[in-house]
């Protein structure tokens, strides 16, 4: 039970993690994703390049899902991602609709990976 708890979270982490891979594809993309305009050529490698980085955190947990070796390691890269936007977020005024959609699905990802945490310990002491 416990492992298929585990598994469960790191794919639906996985899952959120992959969405906004297709910023890769463009700034239209990226728009749609955020609600902002990314008019500048700089910000659009630099978010196209995130949109990167979260396919990478995601096949690591689709990894980890299937491989209890990485497990808790994929759990504590993916709650530094989810928990370093939603702490960003929190001390950033101004923010827009889109941006706290992603704030509120970071959140829901941060309670699977604490699901997913506990599951790991109780597994280890067991």
């Amino acid at each position: 039970m416990l492992s298929k708890t585990i598994t469960g979270a790191l794919l639906l982490v996985a899952v959120i993690h992959l969405l906004p891979v297709v910023g890769v594809l463009g700034v239209e993309r990226l728009r749609s994703l955020y609600g902002v305009a990314i008019d500048d050529p700089n910000l659009a490698l630099l978010m196209r390049h995130r949109a990167v980085l979260f396919g990478i955190v995601g096949v690591m947990l689709i990894a980890a899902a299937f491989v209890p070796a990485w497990q808790v390691l994929a759990t504590a890269l993916a709650a530094v991602s989810v928990l370093s936007y939603c702490m960003l977020y929190l001390v950033t005024p101004g923010t827009n609709a889109a941006l706290r959609t992603v704030f509120n699905v970071d959140l829901l990802a941060a309670g699977l990976l604490l699901i997913a945490a506990v599951c790991l310990v109780v597994q280890a002491r067991a």
